[in-house]
């Protein structure tokens, strides 16, 4: 019997532009799925979309409700380091729900990770809405559909210039939001990064606060816990001759002289056709070349 798709879509972030919401829950509901919006997903308070309390209520309630198995975030934008020690994620353990976001939902993938549970880094309501048939939001459309949110080998040309380290690495994917997994340092909401495969992708932030975030990762021995480190897109960065190569130029100097596979320019982050998803939490391997500039990205059976 095929599984029902139940799917509560919640704005746990910044406040969302509404025919935003509409329009992806009228795109997955043409996928035949069922589809609820939550009570405050529409609202506005300041740059939240709602209070941080109306927030908490509409995070929990999705969780608790036994109707859905699918929790949309409908945007990132900023808000959930003020809230996200104040829910409760362990009625996942027993009955989970696949948690869909990216950006400033990179906290609750931390926190889903400290439990050992999976979550999707994906495109959101605004992708899913305006732009329906693109690759990352069609693949979206089939890992929700699948028993096990399984994602195929994915094989991606590398098409940057900076340096690739040649090796192979297994591990379990973690990571997100560059500022905010920077943001969650040494709170309880850091990660465990040791075996990890890290991902990691920004946007509109300054190169030297890039390199600051990334240094902050080398003093405190994340790429030396690692298995191998991937680098998205990097979007809306100011152009600073300090930093002749750019983010992936920061990335590549920090990581030099460490013994795991680098895959730059992988096709994740603040992008539209292109953010494709990411299941967190799940086993991959990781297969970098310096020789045929190919990176190749396979999710393993649990």
């Amino acid at each position: 019997m095929k599984k029902k798709i139940n799917i509560a879509i919640i704005s746990p972030s910044g406040a969302v532009d509404t025919a935003y919401i509409d329009g992806a829950a009228e795109v997955m509901r043409g996928w035949g799925f069922d589809v609820r919006v939550s009570e405050h997903a529409k609202g506005k308070f300041n740059r939240f979309s709602g209070t941080d309390e109306e927030r908490i209520a509409d995070i929990q309630n999705a969780i608790n409700d036994d109707w859905c198995n699918v929790i949309l975030c409908a945007r990132g934008g900023y808000g959930l380091s003020r809230i996200i020690d104040k829910i409760d994620f362990t009625p996942l353990k027993k009955r989970f729900k696949l948690f869909v976001g990216f950006s400033d939902i990179t906290a609750i993938h931390n926190a889903l990770s400290k439990l050992g549970l999976k979550s999707l880094h994906a495109p959101m309501a605004k992708h899913i809405a305006t732009e329906p048939d693109s690759p990352a939001v069609q693949q979206l459309r089939k890992i929700l559909a699948s028993p096990h949110h399984r994602i195929t080998v994915s094989s991606y040309q590398h098409i940057n210039d900076s340096p690739i380290q040649r090796f192979t690495a297994e591990g379990i994917l973690t990571g997100g939001n560059l500022s905010i997994l920077y943001a969650l340092r040494g709170t309880p909401f850091d990660l465990d990064y040791k075996g990890k495969i890290l991902f990691i992708e920004d946007v509109g932030e300054r190169l030297y606060h890039i390199d600051r975030m990334v240094q902050n990762l080398r003093l405190g021995g994340v790429f030396n816990q690692i298995s191998g480190l991937i680098v998205g897109q990097f979007t809306d960065t100011d152009e600073d001759t300090s930093y002749p190569d750019g983010a992936y130029g920061i990335v590549a100097e920090a990581v030099k002289d460490i013994d795991i596979p680098v895959a730059y320019n992988f096709p994740a982050g603040h992008i539209s056709t292109n953010n494709m998803p990411l299941l967190m939490g799940a086993k991959y391997k990781l297969n970098v070349s310096d020789v045929s500039k190919i990176f190749t990205l396979e999710q393993i059976a649990d």
